[in-house]
């Protein structure tokens, strides 16, 4: 008897310790959630308290900084912030008032900075080496590779990929004239309206001229700057002389609706950049290409949420999101535009096609399989990088924003401006 007392008492104990066992395990489950909801709410936390600046060269009056004004307002919208955690500054010239918007925004918080335009770049710079602990990240500049400051950065895309496939919709458009009788072939002559004479310009009129060539082999192009972004009776006069010379189509990297407007009034076909001039262009306007910045907006604001490391250059594609195109408008457009721009697009991300196909152009008169581009900027703005490989020129990969520069035949530029 004794014997199956004792027995029975030990089971009791172990059933007791297995009890006090499976509450242990319990209680460290019920930990973990807890350590889980804490993560969790602190990332809530840190994304609620998170403001982000936005330094703009003009307002919504110009269709460059409308541009990325809407590319803030969507990233706002759509990583659910509320609104007055961005906050915006516009008209802010490129001198020392870019600094002065850039240290408001840091006393207003801001630990996140962008800004637009070229000429920001210095005073970006002088922002980020004094205020440490914010991040600034500055479109279409050149130096953030050479500066090596870690909390200063520069990004644009493979827009001439965007102007290439743009291109190919005016040359489609001069074949259909051609073959209607309304001019011969030699006599098709395209127009550009650009802002300065900058390799960015640069870069973006000859890849819109290399893809009218490629179904247009005839057109040529004539180039006037007009010596500033945005300046809306200086480009409509641009283009008008354009269109006096006997320039059949025109298009631009400028910012203001001159040039739109004049070509609707002269019943001469528009390409525009930085979205669609259709409402106010209806029998003129064929497509638009532009940058959506919001891809680069959320990635960085995602990296700092993160504690990862921002790039000093970042390249959005066509992959990313971040060149894109109006859809065509079919009332000005030669038929068969938009799928010839889907097949050209999807020769262009599967690498069989290259916009600077050196095979495609001449300078001279004699074809280039070398060239040293300005990639790290300086004073005299000397050639440094061999940029020519593979048959083609490798544009906005040693740094974000263009280096083309690059004069080639078939382009006569009327003047030159560089500010």
């Amino acid at each position: 008897m004794k014997r199956v007392l004792l027995i029975l008492l030990c089971l009791a104990m172990l059933f007791s310790l297995a009890a006090c066992a499976g509450q242990t395990s319990g209680s460290t489950t019920n930990s973990g959630s807890t350590n889980s909801g804490t993560a969790a709410t602190t990332e809530t936390s840190a994304k609620d308290s998170l403001k982000v600046g936005f330094i703009f060269l003009h307002d919504e009056n110009s269709t460059y900084d409308l541009n990325f004004l809407n590319a803030a307002r969507a990233t706002c919208t759509a990583m659910g912030f509320k609104e007055d955690q961005f906050i915006y500054r516009t008209n802010i010239p490129e001198g020392q008032e870019c600094y002065d918007a850039a240290a408001e925004l840091v006393d207003a918080g801001c630990s996140i900075i962008f800004a637009d335009s070229f000429g920001h770049e210095p005073y970006m710079i002088q922002a980020a080496q004094e205020f440490k602990d914010v991040q600034f990240c500055h479109a279409t500049g050149t130096r953030a590779h050479t500066e090596g400051l870690p909390n200063y950065h520069n990004a644009f895309a493979s827009i001439y990929e965007g102007r290439y496939l743009a291109g190919v919709a005016a040359g489609l458009k001069l074949n259909e004239m051609i073959a209607a009788g309304d001019f011969a072939a030699e006599d098709a002559l395209i127009g550009y309206v650009g802002a300065f004479t900058y390799a960015e310009v640069m870069s973006g009129y000859t890849s819109f001229f290399l893809g009218a060539r490629s179904v247009c082999p005839t057109a040529t192009m004539q180039v006037t700057f007009t010596g500033s972004w945005y300046d809306e009776t200086a480009e409509k006069e641009a283009a008008n002389k354009l269109i006096s010379n006997g320039c059949k189509l025109i298009s631009q990297h400028a910012d203001s609706m001159g040039a739109p407007t004049a070509c609707e009034t002269a019943g001469i076909p528009n390409v525009s950049y930085n979205g669609s001039t259709v409402a106010a262009c209806p029998n003129t306007f064929i497509v638009s290409s532009r940058i959506d910045w919001s891809p680069y907006y959320e990635y960085v604001i995602n990296a700092v949420l993160n504690g990862e490391t921002i790039p000093a250059d970042w390249t959005g594609t066509v992959a990313t999101g971040s060149v894109v195109l109006t859809d065509v408008n079919e009332q000005a457009a030669a038929a068969g535009t938009a799928a010839e721009i889907e097949k050209v697009k999807a020769e262009l991300q599967a690498g069989t096609r290259h916009v600077f196909d050196a095979s495609t152009f001449t300078v001279g008169g004699a074809a280039v399989s070398s060239y040293l581009a300005d990639v790290d900027t300086d004073e005299a703005y000397t050639g440094d990088t061999e940029v020519i490989k593979d048959g083609y020129f490798h544009e906005s990969e040693y740094r974000s924003a263009p280096y083309f520069d690059l004069r080639i035949d078939g382009i006569t530029l009327l003047d030159e401006n560089y500010g």
